[in-house]
């Protein structure tokens, strides 16, 4: 089974997301890019809330998009975001000379990062493979550019399946996002992710990622993503 993650921008989209099914709640405010940061006041607010209803729901956060040579500023978002009580703080990694050295330097920080590996230009495999090897707790595949493709038009599944294949042999959980939607169902259950993430998806289709997250949505992803199979479409 599939779990799938809402990202979500406000405590009554958590609670939402929650009530309807989503399996983690991720933290991120898509009018800030994308993997754009929830104040840390404001996480630390959400999370105190949903663990008085949901005590054991996993919940993450972003810190920001920022380049991988911002290693200081990534250091004390990363740290400002892990003191709120969230589970997993997400990271976005571009592949570029300065990748390795971000991955290195994720790892030896005292917070459970996950590193979301920016693959808007196809897989990186060695860098893949590095965040397989330095022990990361899990893996996300994503999209930086939400312009309508998807992270399945962007890179060759052959080598996306044989990066999944790695991360889960190292023991990590992997992940799948980038503006995904119904027609990668298919791709998304022949690939089994341990998770696959939504924002735009889980959104008033006029509105897009930035609209109001839509509780119905959230429901038919869940049942789907969880083996059952879905007469309509959202």
């Amino acid at each position: 089974m599939t779990a799938l993650l809402a990202s979500v921008r406000s405590a009554d989209e958590a609670f939402d997301a929650a009530n309807a099914g989503a399996d983690l709640i991720d933290l991120k405010e898509p009018h800030a890019g994308a993997l754009g940061g929830v104040a840390t006041d404001e996480i630390a607010r959400i999370v105190r809330a949903l663990r008085a209803q949901y005590a054991v729901r996993p919940i993450s956060a972003t810190i920001g998009d920022l380049p991988n040579d911002a290693l200081i500023e990534i250091s004390t978002r990363v740290l400002d975001v892990a003191v709120t009580g969230v589970d997993y703080v997400k990271v976005g990694v571009t592949p570029g000379p300065l990748a390795a050295q971000c991955l290195h330097h994720l790892a030896s920080l005292p917070a459970t990062v996950v590193p979301v590996l920016l693959s808007d230009d196809g897989i990186d495999s060695a860098l893949a493979m590095l965040a397989a090897r330095l022990g990361f707790v899990a893996l996300v595949f994503d999209t930086a550019n939400k312009n309508g493709r998807t992270l399945f038009d962007r890179v060759d599944t052959a080598t996306l399946a044989a990066c999944l294949s790695q991360a889960r042999s190292g023991g990590m959980m992997t992940a799948l996002a980038g503006s995904l939607r119904w027609s990668d169902l298919e791709q998304i259950r022949a690939l089994s992710p341990d998770i696959a993430g939504f924002r735009g998806a889980l959104c008033d289709e006029r509105d897009g990622r930035a609209g109001r997250l839509d509780p119905l949505r959230v429901r038919q992803w869940a049942r789907a993503l969880h083996g059952e199979r879905m007469t309509a479409h959202a």
